[in-house]
C-alpha cells in the first residue's frame, strides 16, 4: 500500500500530465505562492468542490 504522500504526488502527476508546459509552469507558480494557494482555497468555488469531494 502506498503512503499517502506518494499517492498525492501520484494524483498530482496524472492531473498535470495533461498540461501544456505553459500551465503547467503557471501552476507551480500558484502552488509555489502560499498566500495565492490560500487566497484561492477560501474562494467559494473551491470551498464548494472540497465539500463536494468530500475534502475536510
Amino acid at each position: 500500500m502506498q503512503d499517502k504522500s506518494q499517492a498525492n504526488r501520484d494524483l498530482y502527476n496524472k492531473l498535470i500530465s495533461g498540461l501544456s508546459e505553459n500551465d503547467k509552469k503557471k501552476l507551480e507558480s500558484v502552488l509555489a505562492d502560499k498566500a495565492e494557494c490560500e487566497r484561492i482555497l477560501n474562494t467559494p468555488e473551491a470551498q464548494k468542490l472540497m465539500k463536494d469531494l468530500g475534502v475536510k
